[in-house]
């Protein structure tokens, strides 16, 4: 069996897309039983079929053997398939396995641009991934195995290429700003001045004559405040953002709602106590 790449395969990162994969592993590889079962004359119709029955991502397990993912990450390799197959990958939402095969030759292969521009919208899926290492299986998620081919060197033993930081992107290539999810939870604008207050470490004074947004003091309010100030630069410390967001609104209810909102000094578990006073 051939394990040479394909003819016309165009170079990688400067070189073979096969030597992405270390040396050590593409060997083990070849000398797989499943490479020599599974991977023969594989094209990039019927590698849809190896990956569907794919049930968990990795790179080896006991004994160094290498994982069918990953046997089957070398044969993409390979192949080079054009990118409006690996699209198609990515839109067979229904074949979560598929898609991480997809988007893990993505990141091993595609510019730092496109790996943005294409991997960035899979957080949205959630679902959980079985993962073969060492020792045994864990779980993951499909997001959080997008944001380590984001952000970490090495996934499913593997080197990932270098990928240039975004911030470096948004200035030189004109790649838009990441919009998180947690951002585009419907807030009220009287919730968004709020948190910008507390932001800034001024005292917030809401409006009179105006009801206080369901929104600002529903309890899951306070976890979305705490995910929207987590990636801020200036360090504020969360439990005074609860505090004072406490005090604003108890002063926004009415007199005869006020005394049974008692807010206990900031300490330890203090976002606890603050949550079951919603309930």
């Amino acid at each position: 069996m051939s394990n040479s790449t394909n003819r016309g395969a165009q170079a990688v990162h400067g070189s073979n897309p096969q030597f992405l994969v270390e040396k050590v592993i593409r060997a083990r590889i070849y000398d797989s039983l499943y490479w020599k079962e599974h991977c023969f004359a594989l094209n990039a119709e019927s590698l849809i079929d190896q990956a569907i029955a794919c049930n968990a991502i990795g790179g080896v397990y006991d004994r160094q053997t290498p994982t069918p993912f990953m046997c089957l990450t070398l044969k993409l390799l390979q192949l080079q398939p054009e990118k409006e197959i690996l699209f198609e990958y990515l839109l067979a939402e229904e074949f979560k396995y598929l898609r991480a095969l997809a988007a893990f030759y993505i990141r091993l292969t595609f510019r730092s641009l496109e790996v943005y521009e294409i991997l960035e919208p899979l957080m949205k899926d959630y679902r959980k991934l079985r993962v073969r290492q060492v020792g045994g299986y864990s779980l993951t998620h499909f997001d959080e195995f997008i944001d380590d081919l984001l952000t970490q060197e090495r996934v499913c033993d593997i080197i990932l290429p270098r990928l240039t930081q975004r911030s470096v992107l948004e200035e030189t290539e004109g790649l838009p700003p990441r919009k998180s999810l947690l951002v585009r939870n419907a807030l009220s604008p009287q919730a968004m001045r709020c948190v910008s207050s507390l932001r800034a470490g001024r005292r917030y004074s809401p409006p009179r004559k105006v009801s206080l947004p369901y929104t600002l003091a529903h309890p899951t309010f306070v976890s979305r405040l705490i995910a929207r100030l987590a990636p801020t630069r200036r360090p504020i410390p969360l439990s005074l953002v609860i505090h004072q967001l406490g005090r604003q609104i108890c002063l926004s209810l009415p007199l005869s709602l006020r005394q049974p909102c008692r807010f206990p000094r900031r300490g330890r578990g203090y976002a606890g106590s603050l949550c079951q006073s919603f309930a």
